[in-house]
């Protein structure tokens, strides 16, 4: 569920150059992460633009405390990723 919900954000943020956590229908990382079918308390999504590898993104996404804080929230427990072109998603449930 965090996969598709992940790989389907990153595919829309790509196709349409749109970067932002709401997405052009309006939708929250929440909403699209309850619409692929996960269920739980605790949702979190982190984007990325422009970086050419994992471990880039992931450095970058490590070295801003927002990002960094969903990636080590005790909160979660799952994880899913997605990539269309540079646009990354990574959704976190829990």
């Amino acid at each position: 569920m965090l996969i598709k919900s992940a790989a389907g954000y990153s595919k829309v943020m790509s196709h349409n150059k749109h970067f932002d956590h709401i997405g052009l229908d309006s939708s929250t990382p929440d909403d699209r992460i309850r619409a692929a079918g996960q269920t739980g308390s605790a949702t979190g999504e982190n984007i990325a633009a422009g970086f050419t590898t994992p471990a880039l993104v992931f450095r970058g996404w490590m070295n801003s405390p927002g990002h960094r804080r969903n990636i080590r929230s005790r909160l979660f427990n799952q994880i899913g990723f997605g990539k269309a072109g540079t646009y990354w998603v990574t959704n976190f449930g829990g």
